[in-house]
């Protein structure tokens, strides 16, 4: 398991980091995991699924 940074979670979706927040608010996005004082991370297969899901959703339609 790997923790991945903002900037790697931005460059990995192709999401801006305003977007990335509001989607984590809907409930649309993994949730950070809390690393210390202001500093958060991503668990690098979760948001790897969110991206398979996204062309899931793309190949449906």
């Amino acid at each position: 398991m790997r923790i991945i940074r903002l900037k790697e979670v931005i460059d990995s979706t192709g999401l801006a980091r305003s977007t990335i927040y509001k989607n984590i608010s809907e409930g649309n996005f993994p949730k950070p995991v809390p690393l210390g004082n202001r500093c958060v991370g991503w668990v690098e297969s979760e948001v790897h699924d969110w991206i398979l899901e996204k062309i899931r959703e793309r190949d449906l339609s």
